[in-house]
């Protein structure tokens, strides 16, 4: 016991991190075979009604009764010792006899908050069933409600009254190794708009699939939202709204809020520490990126996740479109971060693969905004992340009137606003095409562009078709045709395994090309006859893997990885550094 006890004092001094989920495993917990006893350490041996409240080490009716013997346990649970498996096969059940998405999602983070292992066991064993539960569309709802439903708290939340002390504050979280923080200041929260403080939801949700899909360790995962008001009345005027009851800040004051957080962050956990921006307004998050890419390990998954998603989607689509993705031209309903984002990555890969100046591949790319066709003639009223796609046109009012006039093959929507994808969109689009590639981004369900049933039913079933949020099977004439989700769960979590196995100190776009690349190598002949551009989320982890491989030998070729020397087999070290959530037995 003395041994280990200066171990875990030694780790925790020195702060040394491994490749175990991202963090070094002071407890011995991961370095452990299954079948290996370990010590439930806390800041002292968990035991009795403590062990039972502490949702890392809980087991419930898993324990054996010898470990209820070791750990002053019998009495406190009944007399049976039922397996892991058993516990998902009732949770489970339990979970189906909910018909409310959001009574789903309620238990679900019950289940985290007292039993965590067996909250990530269910979720890894069902995850095309209960990914839409813990995240979109459901998580949508919750951030909505979340100070009705809020129990306790799963991050951390940082407000305008903490400023000048934020660094105190990170200390306050139980934690020491940190590896992966997403944060949001809740002003965009998917397309729903200002929630304010209660956009903690998304953190919360990101982090979740961050170690169920990608295999980082819960404890190295840190969920934060900045509290800087809101400008929602009607959360203002709610006695239930949990956060500050005042207008949002901007300007200097924002400014400075944000760089004493980001300069806290680094000076807390490091150089390698991945901050997550999540949900900021278009404003903010182009700004936020530009300003700290070069000197933090930054990533924005609106702008960054969602274009590396969407590009892995065309790629593989390649395959059905025929043709290479200069070939195509593209049309995007919304000019914001996302649009814009995933706009960008596309002319690179087309600049990449050509090379052709990306000033000249962006040409084949056209974005429609809230007036209309973004065009050269606008360029003095254009925000500036517009304005590299402002082209050389007549100016046009309609998205229909655009498809017309540019004839895309290839129709994205990104507005945030739902059914702007309209019969008569859909139709010209299928006029122009033999296989009308249509993506409807735009979260949750109900700002969809459009469904999935009325995409295949407006081309006659020759459409293409992938959204934000899942749809269920439609059949046309017969035929069983499986809609694809471009979700950002697919990559962020591979990206972030990979960033944190290879110590990588900045996020390159070419990471994001290589993630795009290994997400659609990984889509088959039989995924493809049913009409799917991307993988099904069953075989997530093992897409992670193969994704986390691809861009930390990226960051090995970049020269931006610090872990030395770079391993043989980087598939092998992304699968073993995975996070298994099943029991562990106790001395």
């Amino acid at each position: 016991m003395g041994s280990e006890m200066k171990e875990l004092t030694s780790g925790l001094i020195s702060g040394s991190i491994g490749v175990a989920g991202g963090v070094r495993d002071v407890y011995g917990e991961d370095s452990a075979t299954e079948d290996q006893f370990i010590t439930p350490w806390t800041f002292s041996v968990a035991s009795g009604y403590n062990l039972l409240r502490n949702p890392r080490h809980n087991k419930g009716l898993s324990f054996t009764e010898k470990e209820r013997d070791a750990h002053y346990l019998c009495g406190l649970l009944p007399p049976t010792v039922i397996s892991q498996e058993l516990q998902e096969k009732r949770f489970l059940h339990n979970l189906r006899q909910y018909e409310v998405p959001l009574q789903r999602y309620v238990a679900m983070m019950d289940l985290q908050e007292r039993n965590e292992r067996l909250f990530y066991k269910l979720l890894i064993d069902n995850v095309e069933e209960l990914l839409p539960v813990v995240y979109t569309p459901t998580v949508g709802e919750a951030c909505q409600k979340y100070g009705s439903i809020f129990r306790r708290p799963q991050g951390l939340f940082i407000s305008l009254k903490e400023k000048g002390k934020i660094q105190e504050v990170l200390k306050n979280w139980p934690e020491r190794n940190i590896q992966v923080i997403v944060v949001t200041d809740g002003e965009r929260i998917l397309g729903l708009g200002d929630l304010g403080c209660q956009g903690m939801g998304i953190p919360v949700g990101k982090l979740s699939l961050y170690t169920a899909l990608g295999g980082v360790r819960p404890s190295a995962c840190l969920p934060i939202t900045l509290d800087v008001g809101t400008n929602n009345e009607k959360l203002l005027n709610d006695e239930f709204y949990i956060g500050l009851k005042q207008k949002r800040a901007t300007g200097q004051e924002y400014s400075e809020f944000l760089h004493e957080f980001m300069t806290a962050v680094k000076q807390n956990y490091g150089e390698r520490i991945l901050i997550q921006f999540e949900d900021f307004a278009n404003h903010n998050a182009f700004e936020l990126l530009e300003k700290y890419r070069t000197t933090h390990l930054v990533f924005n998954d609106d702008i960054q996740g969602t274009a590396s998603v969407v590009l892995a989607g065309l790629i593989s689509s390649l395959k059905l479109l025929g043709g290479t993705l200069a070939d195509h031209t593209f049309l995007f309903l919304g000019a914001g971060e996302a649009g814009t984002g995933i706009a960008e990555l596309i002319a690179l890969e087309m600049s990449k693969r050509t090379s052709v100046p990306i000033e000249e591949m962006r040409k084949k790319i056209w974005l429609v905004d809230s007036k209309g066709l973004v065009v050269s003639s606008r360029m003095g009223s254009l925000q500036p992340f517009k304005k590299p796609w402002a082209h050389e046109h007549e100016p046009v009012n309609t998205l229909l009137e655009a498809v017309q006039s540019i004839k895309p093959t290839v129709l994205i929507g990104t507005s945030g606003v739902g059914r702007t994808f309209t019969q008569e969109v859909i139709e010209a689009m299928a006029s122009i095409n033999e296989k009308p590639l249509i993506l409807a981004l735009s979260n949750p369900t109900s700002q969809s562009e459009c469904t999935a049933e009325e995409a295949y039913a407006w081309t006659k079933g020759h459409a293409i078709f992938a959204s934000g949020s899942p749809f269920d099977p439609v059949e046309y004439k017969g035929k069983v045709i499986v809609p694809g989700q471009a979700n950002n769960a697919y990559i962020f979590p591979g990206l972030g395994l990979g960033l944190i196995m290879c110590g990588a100190i900045r996020v390159h776009d070419d990471m994001l090309l290589a993630a795009s690349e290994a997400l659609a190598a990984q889509v088959t002949d039989e995924h493809y006859a049913k009409g799917l551009i991307y993988p099904p989320f069953k075989n997530i982890r093992k897409i992670s893997a193969h994704i986390a491989a691809n861009v930390a030998a990226k960051a090995y070729e970049l020269g931006l990885a610090s872990r030395l020397p770079q391993p043989q087999d980087l598939l092998k070290l992304a699968e073993s550094s995975m996070y298994s959530p099943v029991y562990r037995i106790y001395r």
